[in-house]
């Protein structure tokens, strides 16, 4: 494990050093989540980058990434722990066959550490494993009852087991929460974060996330890709394309040996930047001839 940056600077070093392109504003904030021991809640369009965020820390601090992708149902079985019970029955069974016949220590036995399966929360504040980045993974698709739960690990860095205890981690685990605000996450969980909306990036910023995630790709086609994308972010659309849909187009122009941008190879490959299809029909034709010439004069 490497040890925590100490400045804003080094917080933004250790994000570039690992293709993650942060402005002043969000590198502050996470070096304050950091150093502070605090929760991060990262909120934003799908696509702007959030969970990588988790994921570069992870990379960047030499730890385990412990993720949690959130789901409308998910329990408690699923996010932190379960009993074995199969393992358990048997046990008993083994026990009671060898003469042991005391239900209460029998009972006391099976919930021991050797029957409990730890789910992502319970192993990222395993005392036994090392260290850990857990990624709460669009947190906005579980139900609120299932925040309820989260309070005590986000406040305390601790998951209590009715019937075992309390278990804490030895290093608390840098966490990583993320919403797409399908619905609004509970104040109780805000409280005990610290907050940052990871916005699309502008110009200059997406440049450069370009050029560290497809260097392969000419710098005139980059140029007029980012230009083109930027623009795109303008109109009203049932999806903006996010910097993910950026990187994999012009990945894609670059396959197709693409130098520049034309209005045929845009309306060819519409379905690699914009996902719905009222979205690729507003665009598509005039609208992308006329993207592509303001894109071209700017330059």
């Amino acid at each position: 494990m490497f040890d925590l940056p100490s400045s804003v600077a080094d917080t933004a070093a250790l994000l570039a050093a690992h293709g993650y392109i942060a402005d002043l504003e969000l590198a502050t904030t996470v070096h304050l989540a950091l150093s502070m021991r605090r929760p991060l809640l990262l909120e934003g369009e799908p696509g702007t980058g959030k969970t990588e965020i988790a994921k570069v820390l992870a990379a960047g601090l030499h730890r385990r990434l412990v993720r949690l992708q959130c789901y409308d149902g998910m329990d408690l079985a699923a996010a932190a722990y379960e009993w074995d019970h199969p393992r358990q029955l048997m046990a008993i069974r083994l026990a009671e066959a060898a003469g042991h016949t005391d239900r209460n220590q029998l009972a006391r036995d099976i919930y021991t550490r050797e029957f409990l399966q730890a789910r992502p929360l319970l192993s990222a504040i395993d005392p036994d494993l090392p260290p850990a980045v857990l990624l709460i993974d669009e947190l906005d698709r579980a139900d609120e009852p299932f925040e309820a739960f989260l309070l005590e690990l986000l406040a305390d860095f601790q998951i209590t087991v009715p019937e075992l205890g309390t278990l804490r981690a030895k290093t608390l685990p840098v966490v990583v929460l993320t919403s797409n605000r399908t619905r609004e996450v509970h104040d109780a969980i805000r409280r005990r974060c610290l907050y940052h909306w990871v916005d699309y990036p502008d110009t200059a910023r997406e440049r450069a996330i370009l050029a560290v995630k497809a260097p392969g790709v000419p710098e005139t086609l980059a140029d007029q890709v980012v230009g083109f994308v930027q623009r795109l972010r303008g109109e009203e659309l049932f999806k903006l394309p996010g910097v993910a849909e950026t990187i994999d187009w012009a990945a894609a122009l670059t396959h197709l040996s693409a130098h520049e941008l034309t209005p045929g190879v845009v309306d060819d490959t519409l379905g690699v930047l914009l996902k719905y299809q009222d979205d690729i029909a507003k665009i598509r034709g005039a609208e992308a001839a006329r993207l592509v010439a303001e894109v071209k004069a700017a330059a």
